[in-house]
């Protein structure tokens, strides 16, 4: 996917950008797995960039992605039953009901790529987008998105809005999104345990 590996290349430079001028305020550290908890929306592009993750995994190191593939599924079979979407795709439903559904799911596992020996992601280099930005001040077009409860203890507003920037300038993971759901049929917001378990599938 050489159009999304641009897109990671953009987004990871602009991470360390904001790395740098966060410096200390930033105290994001392998082992800490506060943000690895619970399902989170992910785009089908961060699904695909996960199942073919997976599937080089496998082909290095099997036991591993067996491992996360056993996790996922797991984590599936945990939360079928309240599952605010279509659980054959593993699609979140897109209305009201939906989302509230979403979020009385209130699921404190793990992510199934999350090593609970190690507290670091067996699928680092293919984790999702959000993964990719949750910590220091990022911006994405008009919307700003949290920075981790952690990190910028004490600082003021204006020090945080110091060190803030603009994660995909171009809109690109938009257009790739668009692109994948016009030549592949895939569309709407998934999970990770729920695309590691359609990898296990293909």
């Amino acid at each position: 996917m050489p159009d999304d590996q641009a897109l990671l290349q953009i987004v990871d430079a602009a991470l360390a950008e904001a790395a740098r001028k966060s410096g200390a305020w930033l105290v994001c550290r392998p082992g800490c797995t506060g943000c690895c908890m619970g399902p989170f929306p992910i785009t089908q592009l961060d699904a695909r960039r996960l199942r073919e993750g997976l599937a080089e995994l496998e082909s290095c190191d099997r036991q591993c992605a067996a491992r996360v593939r056993e996790r996922a599924r797991q984590t599936v079979a945990r939360i079928w039953p309240d599952f605010p979407g279509d659980t054959a795709t593993g699609v979140l439903g897109e209305d009201e009901e939906a989302e509230e559904r979403f979020a009385a799911l209130a699921e404190d596992g793990p992510c199934p790529a999350l090593d609970p020996a190690t507290g670091t992601c067996d699928l680092y280099a293919a984790r999702p987008i959000t993964c990719r930005i949750f910590g220091p001040p990022v911006r994405c077009g008009s919307e700003a998105v949290g920075v981790c409860e952690l990190c910028f203890r004490e600082a003021s507003d204006e020090e945080i809005a110091a060190c803030q920037v603009e994660i995909d300038p171009q809109g690109m993971e938009s257009r790739l999104s668009d692109e994948l759901e016009r030549t592949t049929g895939a569309h709407g917001q998934t999970i990770v345990a729920f695309a590691l378990v359609a990898a296990g599938a293909s």
